[in-house]
């Protein structure tokens, strides 16, 4: 009775559509184009390749040098809020033309919902009711029908990110099939770490904002202190791959595979706004698409660029 009335909310059936609306709606301004992950920061630079990058895929978005561009960003819908937030993301570009590949990924290992029914059912059960907040009952509620809606933020929990975009690690939560030089293709999970390791946590990490976070990044770039590792983590057998609110059995013990090597450079003026999608469907051969049913609703707002608030292209 609850899931459905949540899935069935006054935004219709649990489409793109839906969600964008929905999430616009929680943001306090549904017009608004930045419904999540609108507060955020476009960089530049380079990236180089390992020479294991082949191992894993015959994409030349990471088997080739190129030029980035990329964004940092933090989780919630207020383009101009103060506030750091719980979550952030990591958006970048490798490669050009036909050999360009975006990537997308955020400070938690996995994704709030499985499916879109039940994202929106979780947007909504979040959503402001009278005297402008949520209703904690609705969401015990929900959360209590759909307990995988809290592996994130048990995640987060667990594992606060510290007051540094530089130094923090950032996941794609989706099973990507990679297509090595040899023609083995396997499932892969993309995991962005920073090459110095990530920064401390304290009792800075309480004060931290979306401003300090802005100055410690640029302090870094101005020290060419930021650097990322790319990283594959290769699937095995019986791995949830259709299960983004999953974590793979045994993930953070298994082997990574360096791809190459991310370096920012600069701070992008002409997309300081954050007003650049990515879109996470734009993969080169060698990389493929997800089949999840949050990547496949992600690619069906990307081709529609109107109703594209900017979250939607970041890891929500």
């Amino acid at each position: 009775m609850f899931t459905r009335r949540f899935a069935m909310s006054r935004f219709g059936a649990a489409t793109p559509a839906a969600i964008v609306d929905a999430l616009r709606a929680v943001a306090g301004d549904p017009s608004t184009a930045g419904a999540s992950f609108a507060r955020g920061r476009c960089v530049r630079g380079t990236y180089a390749p390992s020479d294991h990058a082949g191992d894993i895929t015959k994409s030349r978005s990471f088997t080739r040098p190129s030029r980035i561009l990329a964004r940092f960003s933090v989780g919630g819908g207020d383009a101009n809020g103060a506030a750091a937030g719980k979550l952030r993301g990591f958006s970048f570009s490798l490669g050009a033309d036909a050999h360009r590949s975006d990537i997308v990924a955020q400070s938690a290992p996995v994704h709030y919902a499985r499916t879109l029914e039940q994202m929106l059912g979780f947007i909504e059960a979040r959503r402001p009711r009278a005297g402008g907040r949520p209703d904690p009952e609705a969401i015990g509620a929900f959360c209590a029908a759909h307990p995988e809606t809290l592996h994130q933020s048990d995640c987060i929990a667990d594992t606060p990110p510290p007051p540094s975009y530089a130094g923090t690690v950032y996941w794609g939560v989706h099973a990507f099939p990679a297509t090595s030089a040899t023609g083995e293709t396997r499932f892969i999970k993309f995991k962005i770490v920073p090459v110095g390791g990530e920064a401390g946590r304290g009792a800075e990490e309480s004060a931290t904002t979306a401003a300090v976070l802005l100055d410690d990044l640029a302090w870094r770039i101005a020290a060419g202190d930021v650097r990322f590792s790319v990283m594959a983590l290769p699937g095995r057998p019986g791995d949830p791959i259709l299960d983004v609110t999953a974590r793979w059995p045994e993930e953070d013990d298994r082997e990574a595979i360096r791809l190459g090597t991310l370096v920012v450079t600069g701070m992008e003026v002409e997309c300081a706004r954050g007003a650049l999608p990515f879109d996470p469907a734009t993969l080169a051969e060698g990389i493929g698409l997800p089949a999840d049913e949050i990547f496949a609703a992600r690619r069906a707002c990307a081709v529609s660029p109107a109703r594209l608030p900017i979250g939607w292209s970041q890891p929500i």
